[in-house]
């Protein structure tokens, strides 16, 4: 899977965890960006997209994202 079919698949998947279909993602978009996302949609986030990709991120994973770019790059690891 190509990187931009990445964020096709997590544009789809933050549209609808945050009920919010003016998102646009690229490589730098954070949780400053998105007034809806705070702590609560990013478990939800996270839990959407670990079932869209059919993969598990753990804890330490996770802690470490800036940005869509990292999640993009956490997502690509797992998936090859």
């Amino acid at each position: 899977m190509e990187r931009k079919d990445i964020f096709e698949k997590l544009t789809v998947v933050f549209r609808q965890v945050m009920d919010n279909d003016g998102i646009v993602l690229d490589e730098y978009t954070s949780a400053n960006d998105i007034d809806e996302w705070d702590s609560l949609t990013h478990v939800q986030l996270t839990e959407q997209i670990q079932e869209e990709f059919g993969i598990k991120f753990s804890a330490q994973e996770m802690n470490t994202w800036i940005d869509v770019g990292e999640m993009v790059d956490c997502i690509e690891k797992k998936i090859k």
